[in-house]
């Protein structure tokens, strides 16, 4: 259980982790251009590779969306 519960953070971390880089990138490019559209799901194959590889069914999906967009948000705040 313990297991599961780590491996479920660790990709929730990842999720996260990945998706602050594109949150600032979609910030910057203008609403519903082709950049702002990809910066948005370019991190999503990776996303789907990682919960593949670890072994997590579709359940954990809407964890990992809300991982997502919660990367998005913050990464769209930040300033560099």
């Amino acid at each position: 259980m313990l297991a599961k519960f780590t491996l479920v953070f660790a990709l929730f971390s990842f999720t996260s982790m990945i998706n602050l880089p594109f949150g600032v990138l979609r910030a910057k490019a203008r609403k519903y251009s082709v950049k702002w559209f990809l910066y948005i799901h370019l991190p999503i194959p990776f996303i789907f590779l990682a919960r593949v590889i670890s072994g997590l069914d579709y359940r954990y999906i809407p964890i990992l969306v809300t991982a997502a967009v919660l990367g998005q948000i913050l990464g769209g705040k930040m300033e560099f």
